[in-house]
């Protein structure tokens, strides 16, 4: 008995110029395809628990969903996944938290709605904080137009991350002031100078004394954007945020 060889079914994809796309959606998915940004939306929607609703009903769930999708205006394909996430992610932790004011359940299931309503807030914080960095609201850029070095100090040219040591350069010089009777550093057979890397300023960090501090005014100084009133706003709202999140978790309403 012979076997007769199956056709192979092939599945044929047919991709598209990015360029040549209409991208009418874009601002629901981010993308020049309008089938991502349908499917991106289609994601979001159904999302949506709308089991007990009427289609009037459920017709607005869907339009409050897009213009979710709208208002956080994603960019790019990255932006539409994860705005769609947040969607998703918001109205999860909606629907946990409604299930948890149900009063016909016991203390277990009434502590796990909780319980799940906080990791998806958490979830939510995470998901919300990766969209503002992918979008660079979390960088800081400094402009340094004018940089002035006095004898005895030191520069460094190129990307600076907040609190970094100065390495030492060979062309450092050595201390120049020296405190009263420190001039000179003992050993066990000869006094010489001694050879410590002078500070910014000049001066010995071991004999020099106490230095005069920088200078007023001082238009380049570092400025890293920590206790601006945007970043203490958005660092307050978070906290809250992870405060009512355990409040939920730990049952105290």
């Amino acid at each position: 008995m012979t076997k007769t060889k199956q056709p192979v079914r092939t599945t044929v994809v047919q991709a598209h110029d990015p360029s040549s796309l209409p991208g009418k959606l874009r601002s629901i998915g981010g993308s020049k395809s309008d089938t991502w940004n349908n499917v991106v939306a289609n994601q979001a929607m159904q999302s949506i628990w709308g089991k007990n609703s009427d289609q009037e009903e459920r017709n607005k769930l869907y339009s409050a969903a897009i213009a979710g999708l709208v208002g956080i205006g994603p960019k790019d394909e990255l932006e539409g996944m994860l705005a769609a996430q947040l969607i998703a992610c918001h109205n999860a932790s909606m629907e946990c938290y409604r299930r948890s004011m149900i009063g016909e359940q016991t203390f277990e299931g009434r502590r796990e709605n909780l319980n799940q309503a906080n990791k998806l807030s958490r979830t939510y914080t995470t998901l919300l904080e990766a969209l503002n960095r992918h979008r660079g609201k979390g960088q800081q850029k400094v402009t340094v137009e004018h940089v002035h070095v006095h004898e005895g100090g030191q520069a460094i040219v190129g990307n600076v991350e907040g609190g970094g040591m100065r390495t030492k350069s060979e062309n450092q010089p050595h201390a120049l002031g020296y405190a009263p009777g420190e001039t000179l550093r003992s050993t066990n057979t000869e006094r010489k100078p001694c050879q410590s890397p002078a500070m910014a300023n000049g001066r010995c960090r071991m004999h020099g004394g106490p230095s005069s501090g920088a200078p007023k005014g001082n238009r380049n100084a570092f400025k890293h954007g920590r206790y601006t009133a945007e970043a203490v706003a958005r660092r307050r709202e978070i906290s809250a945020l992870i405060r009512v999140a355990r409040a939920l978790g730990s049952g105290r309403l």
